[in-house]
Protein backbone atom coordinates (compact mmCIF):
# COMPACT_ATOMS: atom_id res chain seq x y z
CA UNK A 1 0.00 0.00 0.00
CA UNK A 2 1.35 3.25 -0.93
CA UNK A 3 1.37 6.25 1.93
CA UNK A 4 1.14 9.81 1.65
CA UNK A 5 2.41 12.23 4.16
CA UNK A 6 0.99 15.81 4.47
CA UNK A 7 3.32 17.85 7.31
CA UNK A 8 2.14 20.92 8.03
CA UNK A 9 4.70 22.78 10.37
CA UNK A 10 3.63 25.75 12.83
CA UNK A 11 4.33 27.54 16.10
CA UNK A 12 0.94 27.60 17.70
CA UNK A 13 0.97 29.42 21.21
CA UNK A 14 -2.54 29.49 23.03
CA UNK A 15 -3.70 32.13 24.40
CA UNK A 16 -6.92 33.84 27.06
CA UNK A 17 -10.07 34.57 25.17
CA UNK A 18 -12.59 36.65 26.23
CA UNK A 19 -15.02 34.91 28.15
CA UNK A 20 -18.30 33.55 27.57
CA UNK A 21 -20.10 35.38 30.17
CA UNK A 22 -22.32 31.88 30.58
CA UNK A 23 -19.77 29.87 30.10
CA UNK A 24 -15.57 28.87 30.51
CA UNK A 25 -13.42 30.34 28.35
CA UNK A 26 -12.87 29.53 24.73
CA UNK A 27 -8.46 29.17 24.20
CA UNK A 28 -7.78 30.37 20.82
CA UNK A 29 -4.86 29.77 19.01
CA UNK A 30 -2.82 32.43 16.74
CA UNK A 31 -3.32 32.41 13.34
CA UNK A 32 0.41 31.39 11.55
CA UNK A 33 1.55 31.09 7.85
CA UNK A 34 2.62 27.54 7.59
CA UNK A 35 4.04 25.89 3.98
CA UNK A 36 2.86 22.41 3.45
CA UNK A 37 4.34 19.80 1.32
CA UNK A 38 1.83 17.38 -0.21
CA UNK A 39 2.10 14.05 -1.92
CA UNK A 40 -1.05 12.91 -3.75
CA UNK A 41 -1.88 9.29 -4.08
CA UNK A 42 -5.21 6.87 -3.90
CA UNK A 43 -6.77 5.59 -1.30
CA UNK A 44 -8.47 6.79 1.99
CA UNK A 45 -6.92 9.57 4.74
CA UNK A 46 -6.36 8.37 7.96
CA UNK A 47 -5.59 11.25 10.32
CA UNK A 48 -3.02 10.13 13.10
CA UNK A 49 -1.85 12.37 16.19
CA UNK A 50 1.38 11.10 18.20
CA UNK A 51 2.57 12.31 21.76
CA UNK A 52 5.56 10.98 23.38
CA UNK A 53 5.70 8.53 20.73
CA UNK A 54 2.19 7.48 21.19
CA UNK A 55 -1.13 7.24 19.24
CA UNK A 56 -3.62 9.36 20.69
CA UNK A 57 -6.96 10.20 19.13
CA UNK A 58 -8.67 13.86 17.74
CA UNK A 59 -10.78 13.99 20.57
CA UNK A 60 -7.60 14.11 23.50
CA UNK A 61 -5.91 16.17 21.06
CA UNK A 62 -8.64 18.76 21.05
CA UNK A 63 -9.59 18.32 24.73
CA UNK A 64 -6.10 19.17 25.30
CA UNK A 65 -5.88 22.01 22.75
CA UNK A 66 -8.85 23.31 24.80
CA UNK A 67 -7.64 23.36 28.59
CA UNK A 68 -3.93 24.40 27.49
CA UNK A 69 -2.40 21.22 28.51
CA UNK A 70 -1.52 20.23 25.47
CA UNK A 71 0.17 22.56 22.29
CA UNK A 72 2.31 22.18 18.79
CA UNK A 73 5.52 22.30 19.31
CA UNK A 74 7.69 24.17 16.81
CA UNK A 75 8.53 21.47 14.79
CA UNK A 76 4.69 20.53 14.33
CA UNK A 77 5.14 17.88 16.74
CA UNK A 78 2.30 17.54 19.26
CA UNK A 79 3.72 18.00 22.97
CA UNK A 80 2.85 18.52 27.10
CA UNK A 81 2.46 22.66 27.30
CA UNK A 82 4.84 23.53 29.65
CA UNK A 83 2.07 25.39 31.94
CA UNK A 84 -1.19 25.77 31.30
CA UNK A 85 -2.13 29.12 30.70
CA UNK A 86 -6.26 29.10 29.80
CA UNK A 87 -7.96 30.15 32.87
CA UNK A 88 -11.64 28.58 33.09
CA UNK A 89 -14.98 30.05 34.48
CA UNK A 90 -19.00 29.58 34.30
CA UNK A 91 -20.04 32.93 35.47
CA UNK A 92 -23.72 32.86 36.02
CA UNK A 93 -26.16 33.70 33.12
CA UNK A 94 -25.76 37.37 31.35
CA UNK A 95 -25.94 38.77 28.29
CA UNK A 96 -23.47 37.02 25.79
CA UNK A 97 -19.90 37.94 24.58
CA UNK A 98 -17.27 36.34 23.22
CA UNK A 99 -14.78 37.01 20.78
CA UNK A 100 -14.30 35.15 17.84
CA UNK A 101 -11.33 32.52 17.38
CA UNK A 102 -8.93 32.47 14.76
CA UNK A 103 -7.78 29.58 13.29
CA UNK A 104 -4.81 27.43 11.77
CA UNK A 105 -3.40 24.81 10.34
CA UNK A 106 -2.01 22.00 12.30
CA UNK A 107 0.32 18.94 11.87
CA UNK A 108 -1.28 15.74 10.80
CA UNK A 109 0.42 12.21 9.20
CA UNK A 110 -2.28 11.05 7.25
CA UNK A 111 -1.69 7.34 5.67
CA UNK A 112 -2.68 6.17 2.34
CA UNK A 113 -4.58 8.50 0.08
CA UNK A 114 -5.46 11.90 -1.13
CA UNK A 115 -4.16 14.59 1.05
CA UNK A 116 -5.85 16.74 3.55
CA UNK A 117 -5.05 19.34 5.40
CA UNK A 118 -6.70 20.12 8.85
CA UNK A 119 -7.95 22.96 10.59
CA UNK A 120 -8.09 23.93 14.36
CA UNK A 121 -9.41 26.52 15.86
CA UNK A 122 -10.05 27.31 19.81
CA UNK A 123 -12.85 24.96 19.69
CA UNK A 124 -12.02 22.12 17.79
CA UNK A 125 -10.25 21.16 14.44
CA UNK A 126 -12.33 20.29 11.04
CA UNK A 127 -12.40 16.95 9.03
CA UNK A 128 -14.06 16.18 6.12
CA UNK A 129 -17.88 14.33 6.91
CA UNK A 130 -18.99 10.74 5.87
CA UNK A 131 -21.12 8.46 5.77
CA UNK A 132 -20.27 7.51 9.25
CA UNK A 133 -21.22 10.88 10.59
CA UNK A 134 -24.64 10.89 9.47
CA UNK A 135 -27.35 11.62 12.01
CA UNK A 136 -27.95 7.97 14.06
CA UNK A 137 -31.32 6.40 14.08
CA UNK A 138 -33.47 5.64 16.63
CA UNK A 139 -32.77 1.64 16.19
CA UNK A 140 -28.84 3.07 16.84
CA UNK A 141 -29.31 4.15 19.90
CA UNK A 142 -29.88 0.98 21.65
CA UNK A 143 -28.14 -0.17 24.12
CA UNK A 144 -26.50 3.27 24.68
CA UNK A 145 -28.01 4.27 27.56
CA UNK A 146 -26.75 5.81 31.23
CA UNK A 147 -25.76 3.57 33.59
CA UNK A 148 -28.02 3.91 36.85
CA UNK A 149 -26.90 5.74 39.99
CA UNK A 150 -25.93 3.65 43.17
CA UNK A 151 -26.07 5.15 46.40
CA UNK A 152 -25.96 8.71 45.23
CA UNK A 153 -26.90 9.93 48.88
CA UNK A 154 -24.33 7.36 50.88
CA UNK A 155 -20.87 9.24 52.35
CA UNK A 156 -17.89 8.13 49.92
CA UNK A 157 -15.74 5.88 51.64
CA UNK A 158 -12.65 8.18 51.64
CA UNK A 159 -9.24 6.09 51.45
CA UNK A 160 -10.49 3.09 51.21
CA UNK A 161 -11.08 2.29 47.56
CA UNK A 162 -8.37 1.75 44.90
CA UNK A 163 -7.28 4.09 42.58
CA UNK A 164 -8.62 1.07 39.82
CA UNK A 165 -11.91 1.38 40.94
CA UNK A 166 -14.72 3.60 39.39
CA UNK A 167 -17.00 4.12 42.56
CA UNK A 168 -20.31 3.53 40.55
CA UNK A 169 -21.34 2.21 44.09
CA UNK A 170 -20.91 5.26 45.50
CA UNK A 171 -23.25 8.14 42.79
CA UNK A 172 -21.32 8.40 40.61
CA UNK A 173 -22.12 7.55 36.92
CA UNK A 174 -19.48 6.04 34.39
CA UNK A 175 -18.84 6.98 31.14
CA UNK A 176 -16.78 4.64 29.36
CA UNK A 177 -17.09 5.79 26.11
CA UNK A 178 -14.48 8.20 27.33
CA UNK A 179 -12.13 5.15 27.43
CA UNK A 180 -10.54 6.58 31.17
CA UNK A 181 -12.29 4.04 32.88
CA UNK A 182 -15.35 5.66 34.12
CA UNK A 183 -14.21 8.78 34.50
CA UNK A 184 -15.15 12.05 32.90
CA UNK A 185 -11.41 13.77 32.89
CA UNK A 186 -8.49 13.00 34.81
CA UNK A 187 -5.65 15.15 35.30
CA UNK A 188 -2.38 15.01 36.92
CA UNK A 189 -0.46 18.39 37.90
CA UNK A 190 3.07 18.29 37.32
CA UNK A 191 4.08 21.09 39.67
CA UNK A 192 2.50 22.34 43.32
CA UNK A 193 3.39 25.72 44.62
CA UNK A 194 1.73 28.10 47.26
CA UNK A 195 0.56 29.54 44.11
CA UNK A 196 -1.26 26.57 42.80
CA UNK A 197 -1.10 23.76 40.50
CA UNK A 198 1.16 23.91 37.33
CA UNK A 199 1.91 21.88 33.96
CA UNK A 200 -1.03 20.70 34.28
CA UNK A 201 -1.66 17.38 32.05
CA UNK A 202 -4.94 15.68 30.55
CA UNK A 203 -4.44 12.29 30.96
CA UNK A 204 -5.75 10.34 27.58
CA UNK A 205 -7.43 7.41 27.41
CA UNK A 206 -4.20 6.11 25.42
CA UNK A 207 -1.85 6.20 27.94
CA UNK A 208 -3.49 4.67 30.27
CA UNK A 209 -2.36 1.52 31.53
CA UNK A 210 -4.26 -1.16 31.12
CA UNK A 211 -7.45 0.70 31.26
CA UNK A 212 -6.43 2.11 34.54
CA UNK A 213 -6.43 6.38 34.10
CA UNK A 214 -7.07 6.94 37.61
CA UNK A 215 -2.67 6.77 38.78
CA UNK A 216 -0.93 8.39 42.03
CA UNK A 217 -1.68 12.29 42.30
CA UNK A 218 -3.64 12.08 40.10
CA UNK A 219 -7.20 14.19 39.96
CA UNK A 220 -10.23 12.18 38.67
CA UNK A 221 -13.30 13.53 37.57
CA UNK A 222 -16.93 12.06 37.58
CA UNK A 223 -20.49 12.39 36.17
CA UNK A 224 -23.28 12.32 38.65
CA UNK A 225 -26.99 11.46 37.78
CA UNK A 226 -29.59 14.03 36.87
CA UNK A 227 -30.43 16.47 39.44
CA UNK A 228 -26.58 16.13 40.97
CA UNK A 229 -23.40 17.49 40.37
CA UNK A 230 -20.07 16.84 41.49
CA UNK A 231 -18.93 17.83 44.70
CA UNK A 232 -15.18 17.28 44.98
CA UNK A 233 -12.38 19.87 44.01
CA UNK A 234 -9.22 20.59 45.61
CA UNK A 235 -9.14 23.97 47.63
CA UNK A 236 -5.60 24.77 46.07
CA UNK A 237 -6.27 25.32 41.88
CA UNK A 238 -4.43 26.10 38.82
CA UNK A 239 -1.74 28.94 39.53
CA UNK A 240 -2.89 30.71 35.92
CA UNK A 241 -6.36 30.50 36.51
CA UNK A 242 -6.81 26.70 35.20
CA UNK A 243 -9.57 25.11 37.05
CA UNK A 244 -9.10 21.39 38.82
CA UNK A 245 -11.67 18.62 39.80
CA UNK A 246 -12.40 15.30 41.04
CA UNK A 247 -11.40 12.69 43.55
CA UNK A 248 -7.48 12.47 43.96
CA UNK A 249 -4.92 9.06 44.35
CA UNK A 250 -3.20 9.38 46.99
CA UNK A 251 -1.18 6.37 48.15
CA UNK A 252 -3.21 4.15 46.01
CA UNK A 253 -6.29 4.89 47.13
CA UNK A 254 -9.31 7.31 46.19
CA UNK A 255 -9.47 10.16 48.25
CA UNK A 256 -12.46 13.18 48.90
CA UNK A 257 -10.84 16.52 47.79
CA UNK A 258 -13.84 18.79 49.89
CA UNK A 259 -14.62 16.82 52.70
CA UNK A 260 -15.93 20.40 54.08
CA UNK A 261 -18.45 21.06 51.31
CA UNK A 262 -19.84 17.02 50.95
CA UNK A 263 -18.53 13.90 52.02
CA UNK A 264 -20.63 12.65 49.56
CA UNK A 265 -19.49 12.56 45.62
CA UNK A 266 -22.57 13.94 44.16
CA UNK A 267 -24.81 16.96 45.71
CA UNK A 268 -27.84 18.55 44.62
CA UNK A 269 -28.38 22.36 43.50
CA UNK A 270 -30.10 24.88 44.86
CA UNK A 271 -33.33 24.00 46.69
CA UNK A 272 -34.99 27.36 46.12
CA UNK A 273 -36.21 26.64 42.32
CA UNK A 274 -36.72 23.66 40.63
CA UNK A 275 -35.31 23.47 37.21
CA UNK A 276 -36.13 20.18 34.87
CA UNK A 277 -36.26 19.17 31.24
CA UNK A 278 -39.59 18.35 29.58
CA UNK A 279 -38.85 16.01 26.54
CA UNK A 280 -41.95 16.05 24.32
CA UNK A 281 -40.59 14.72 21.33
CA UNK A 282 -40.37 10.73 20.02
CA UNK A 283 -36.33 10.53 20.27
CA UNK A 284 -33.91 11.51 22.84
CA UNK A 285 -32.18 14.68 23.33
CA UNK A 286 -28.57 14.14 24.59
CA UNK A 287 -27.75 17.20 27.01
CA UNK A 288 -24.13 17.27 27.78
CA UNK A 289 -22.85 19.68 30.85
CA UNK A 290 -19.45 20.78 30.95
CA UNK A 291 -17.03 18.87 33.08
CA UNK A 292 -16.04 22.01 35.41
CA UNK A 293 -14.42 22.47 37.43
CA UNK A 294 -11.84 20.01 35.59
CA UNK A 295 -10.90 19.42 32.11
CA UNK A 296 -13.94 21.55 30.43
CA UNK A 297 -14.75 18.81 28.15
CA UNK A 298 -18.56 18.25 27.30
CA UNK A 299 -18.50 14.93 28.82
CA UNK A 300 -21.23 14.98 31.73
CA UNK A 301 -24.26 13.02 30.11
CA UNK A 302 -28.30 13.96 30.93
CA UNK A 303 -30.06 11.69 28.95
CA UNK A 304 -33.77 12.99 28.10
CA UNK A 305 -35.90 10.55 26.71
CA UNK A 306 -38.75 10.94 24.83
CA UNK A 307 -42.15 11.58 26.93
CA UNK A 308 -39.62 11.92 30.51
CA UNK A 309 -39.16 14.47 32.78
CA UNK A 310 -35.67 14.91 33.88
CA UNK A 311 -34.23 17.17 36.59
CA UNK A 312 -31.64 19.65 35.85
CA UNK A 313 -28.84 20.29 38.05
CA UNK A 314 -28.69 24.15 38.78
CA UNK A 315 -25.87 25.24 40.80
CA UNK A 316 -26.46 27.69 43.76
CA UNK A 317 -23.27 30.42 43.34
CA UNK A 318 -23.16 30.45 47.24
CA UNK A 319 -22.40 26.96 47.63
CA UNK A 320 -20.68 25.82 44.17
CA UNK A 321 -17.25 26.80 42.92
CA UNK A 322 -15.75 29.59 42.70
CA UNK A 323 -13.57 31.08 40.09
CA UNK A 324 -11.84 34.12 41.48
CA UNK A 325 -14.06 34.78 43.74
CA UNK A 326 -16.77 35.09 41.25
CA UNK A 327 -19.49 32.13 41.69
CA UNK A 328 -20.10 29.68 38.77
CA UNK A 329 -23.06 28.43 37.18
CA UNK A 330 -23.43 25.31 34.61
CA UNK A 331 -23.23 25.26 30.87
CA UNK A 332 -25.40 22.51 29.22
CA UNK A 333 -24.53 21.52 25.46
CA UNK A 334 -27.58 20.64 23.32
CA UNK A 335 -27.09 18.29 20.51
CA UNK A 336 -29.67 17.11 18.24
CA UNK A 337 -32.78 15.13 18.44
CA UNK A 338 -31.32 10.62 18.53
CA UNK A 339 -28.09 11.70 19.05
CA UNK A 340 -27.10 9.52 21.74
CA UNK A 341 -24.63 10.35 24.82
CA UNK A 342 -22.45 8.21 23.82
CA UNK A 343 -21.82 10.07 20.60
CA UNK A 344 -22.50 13.59 21.82
CA UNK A 345 -21.10 14.02 25.52
CA UNK A 346 -17.16 14.08 24.18
CA UNK A 347 -15.53 16.70 22.14
CA UNK A 348 -16.08 16.09 18.87
CA UNK A 349 -15.48 17.71 14.91
CA UNK A 350 -17.24 20.81 12.91
CA UNK A 351 -17.92 17.51 10.32
CA UNK A 352 -21.03 16.89 12.53
CA UNK A 353 -23.08 19.12 15.16
CA UNK A 354 -22.58 17.19 18.50
CA UNK A 355 -20.58 17.73 21.52
CA UNK A 356 -18.93 21.06 21.21
CA UNK A 357 -20.07 21.97 17.87
CA UNK A 358 -23.87 21.52 19.36
CA UNK A 359 -25.49 23.96 18.61
CA UNK A 360 -27.15 25.42 21.55
CA UNK A 361 -26.48 26.29 25.06
CA UNK A 362 -28.64 26.20 28.07
CA UNK A 363 -27.08 28.29 31.11
CA UNK A 364 -28.44 27.47 34.57
CA UNK A 365 -27.30 28.62 37.81
CA UNK A 366 -28.55 30.51 40.92
CA UNK A 367 -27.42 34.01 42.04
CA UNK A 368 -28.44 36.91 43.69
CA UNK A 369 -32.37 35.33 45.10
CA UNK A 370 -32.96 34.24 41.48
CA UNK A 371 -32.13 31.58 39.39
CA UNK A 372 -30.86 32.49 35.74
CA UNK A 373 -32.04 30.21 32.74
CA UNK A 374 -30.61 30.87 29.22
CA UNK A 375 -30.89 29.89 25.42
CA UNK A 376 -28.18 30.78 23.47
CA UNK A 377 -26.30 30.00 20.34
CA UNK A 378 -23.23 28.06 20.42
CA UNK A 379 -20.98 30.68 19.23
CA UNK A 380 -18.48 31.46 17.93
CA UNK A 381 -18.17 27.99 17.57
CA UNK A 382 -20.82 27.15 15.24
CA UNK A 383 -23.30 28.31 13.64
CA UNK A 384 -25.62 25.29 13.29
CA UNK A 385 -29.32 25.18 13.71
CA UNK A 386 -30.99 22.92 16.34
CA UNK A 387 -33.71 20.72 14.75
CA UNK A 388 -36.13 21.04 17.56
CA UNK A 389 -38.02 23.88 20.14
CA UNK A 390 -36.90 24.71 23.32
CA UNK A 391 -39.23 27.04 25.37
CA UNK A 392 -39.03 28.05 29.05
CA UNK A 393 -42.55 27.98 31.28
CA UNK A 394 -42.92 28.62 34.45
CA UNK A 395 -45.11 26.79 37.36
CA UNK A 396 -47.96 25.07 35.72
CA UNK A 397 -46.17 25.74 32.31
CA UNK A 398 -47.18 29.28 32.93
CA UNK A 399 -45.44 32.20 32.89
CA UNK A 400 -46.33 34.29 36.09
CA UNK A 401 -42.98 33.19 38.61
CA UNK A 402 -40.72 34.34 35.16
CA UNK A 403 -39.20 37.27 34.52
CA UNK A 404 -40.23 37.25 30.90
CA UNK A 405 -40.43 34.75 28.25
CA UNK A 406 -37.85 32.97 26.31
CA UNK A 407 -37.94 30.48 23.09
CA UNK A 408 -35.45 28.93 20.66
CA UNK A 409 -37.65 27.77 17.77
CA UNK A 410 -37.13 27.96 14.01
CA UNK A 411 -33.63 28.90 14.36
CA UNK A 412 -34.40 31.97 16.13
CA UNK A 413 -34.19 33.09 19.84
CA UNK A 414 -36.91 34.74 20.95
CA UNK A 415 -38.77 37.10 23.89
CA UNK A 416 -41.64 39.16 24.85
CA UNK A 417 -44.73 39.12 26.05
CA UNK A 418 -45.97 37.34 22.54
CA UNK A 419 -42.65 36.25 21.05
CA UNK A 420 -42.28 39.09 19.30
CA UNK A 421 -38.71 40.01 19.61
CA UNK A 422 -36.52 37.25 17.97
CA UNK A 423 -32.91 37.08 16.64
CA UNK A 424 -30.95 34.22 14.91
CA UNK A 425 -27.80 35.20 16.59
CA UNK A 426 -28.85 36.92 20.57
CA UNK A 427 -29.88 34.09 23.05
CA UNK A 428 -32.32 35.22 25.81
CA UNK A 429 -32.30 34.92 29.85
CA UNK A 430 -35.13 34.88 31.74
CA UNK A 431 -35.16 34.44 35.90
CA UNK A 432 -37.14 32.84 38.79
CA UNK A 433 -37.31 33.52 42.16
CA UNK A 434 -39.47 30.33 43.49
CA UNK A 435 -41.32 27.47 42.02
CA UNK A 436 -40.22 25.87 39.04
CA UNK A 437 -38.79 26.52 35.76
CA UNK A 438 -38.61 24.06 32.91
CA UNK A 439 -37.10 23.70 29.60
CA UNK A 440 -39.89 21.95 27.27
CA UNK A 441 -37.92 20.09 24.19
CA UNK A 442 -40.68 19.62 21.26
CA UNK A 443 -40.34 18.78 17.56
Amino acid sequence: MKYAIVFTILTAGLSLAQPHRHAHRHAHVDKRSPTADVVNVPGPTVVVFELNGKTISESDVQQGLKNGTLKWAGDGALSVAPSSTVASSTPAPSPISSAKPTSTSIYVAPTSSTSVAASTSAAASSVAPSSANAAPSAASYSGSRLPDANNVEADFPDGELDCSTFPSDHGAVSVEWMGSGGWTGIQQPGSSGDGGFDDIMTVTSQTCSNGNCCTEGSFCSYACPAGYQKSQWPTKQGATGQSVGGIRCVNGKLRLTNPSLSKKLCMTGTEKVSVQIVNKMSQNAAVCRTDYPGTEGETVPLDAQPGTTSNLTCPDGANYYNWKGAPTSAQYYVNPKGVSVKDACQWGTSARPWGNFAPLNLGVGYSAGSAWLSIFQNAPTTDAKLDFSIEIVGNHGGYENLSGRCKYENGQYCSGEHYESCSKTTGCTVSVSSGSATFIFSS
